[in-house]
């Protein structure tokens, strides 16, 4: 039996309350230009990474603009909006500190590298983490297992050591497919698939009520 010694955040739905805010830009974003923001489509950009969803929108969605302007516009506007109001999710913060206390931390996150840098410096967890990575990074996004062995690798670490904290669908298949002990804190708004969710050693309903004690038991 391995012995967890590093744990892996993900940052969005995890740390920060972000899903609502991504929709409503970018569902706005492509209103703007006349496209239909379809019900699956949130739920299907969820764990894709900077090129993946900007793509998605151009390509498949249909914005008349290159998957580089569609990129950098959408995130403009994330940026604007993390500066006025940073939508943590209680508890989150405490539970990161906390869990450091105990594991090596490392943060494994579909936003972009400007995003996941300007959160933690506002939030206060600049130094908390080791290592952090954004999948813009590594060659594929959630749902694939890349940003999760990446993060292991950079730790020095096996994945079979490692835990990983997530909320969303591709996400728990990305962390699962890595070979980590995977804890799920499902969304209220937008729950993991059941197929997802079984790939989860431990659920809990509250980021801020996950203990060193759960995650020592997870192998």
């Amino acid at each position: 039996m391995s012995t967890i010694r590093a744990v892996v955040f993900d940052l969005d739905g995890v740390i920060i309350d972000s899903e609502e805010v991504w929709e409503e830009v970018r569902r706005g974003y492509v209103a703007e230009y006349g496209r239909e923001f379809l019900p699956d489509t949130q739920d299907r950009m969820m764990g894709m990474s900077t090129g993946e969803w900007s793509r998605h929108l151009a390509e498949e969605v249909g914005v008349p603009r290159a998957p580089e302007q569609v990129a950098a516009e959408v995130l403009g506007r994330m940026a604007e909006r993390y500066r006025s109001d940073l939508p943590l999710i209680p508890g989150a913060v405490e539970a990161v500190r906390r869990i450091g206390e105990r594991f090596t931390l490392a943060l494994a996150s579909s936003s972009a590298r400007i995003l996941i840098d300007q959160v933690l410096a506002t939030a206060g967890l600049t130094g908390a983490f080791q290592v952090t990575l954004s999948t813009e990074e590594v060659p594929r996004g959630k749902p694939y297992p890349d940003v999760y062995l990446a993060a292991a690798e950079k730790l020095g670490l096996s994945p079979a050591v490692c835990a990983a904290v997530e909320d969303s669908s591709n996400g728990l298949r990305s962390a699962a497919a890595a070979g980590l002990a995977v804890v799920a804190v499902p969304h209220g708004v937008y729950p993991p698939a059941a197929d997802a969710i079984a790939k989860a050693s431990l659920v809990v309903s509250d980021i801020g009520a996950l203990t060193v004690e759960e995650i020592d038991r997870l192998r």
